[in-house]
């Protein structure tokens, strides 16, 4: 393999790092991902409780248009701005959790990376394109071609 058909350096094991440890940090990477696909659905509920509580304001003032001026009123009064959970808007959960857990979570991921491998990213999967790909073959190569280029 020639030195323009490798990955870059920082997606090489550093040496002295063994297998146990390349895949140790590949799963926790792996859980890490989970947790930020987690973390975009948390982003969805927000989302999509914001735009249902607006258009719930909508429906409360199309009731009241149409003349049920209780029915709007119970409903405005129950529901519209209500909390999600006990004291929170979802605002307030995304900023717990991206505060506590997401932050814990990402610094641990990092610093394991940091201690054992150089803070050398996604090793597991680098090696695992090495294994997976055609060397010399169109669209299988080690890097896109302008980072080939500068090498």
């Amino acid at each position: 393999m020639t030195s323009h058909d490798r990955p870059d350096e920082s997606h090489r094991r550093p040496q002295g790092v063994d297998d146990a440890t390349i895949e140790a940090l590949g799963k926790l990477s792996e859980a890490l991902e989970v947790v930020e696909h987690a973390r975009g659905e948390l982003y969805a509920f927000h989302r999509l409780t914001g735009t249902a509580d607006l258009a719930l304001g909508e429906a409360v003032e199309l009731l009241r248009t149409a003349g049920h001026h209780e029915i709007a009123s119970r409903i405005d009064a129950d529901l519209v701005g209500r909390n999600v959970i006990e004291g929170r808007w979802t605002f307030q959960i995304v900023e717990d959790y991206d505060d506590g857990y997401y932050a814990a979570f990402r610094d641990a991921e990092s610093s394991a990376r940091a201690e054992l491998a150089g803070g050398r990213r996604h090793l597991f999967e680098a090696e695992m394109k090495e294994n997976r790909r055609t060397h010399g073959r169109r669209n299988h190569e080690a890097l896109p071609p302008h980072e080939i280029e500068t090498r």
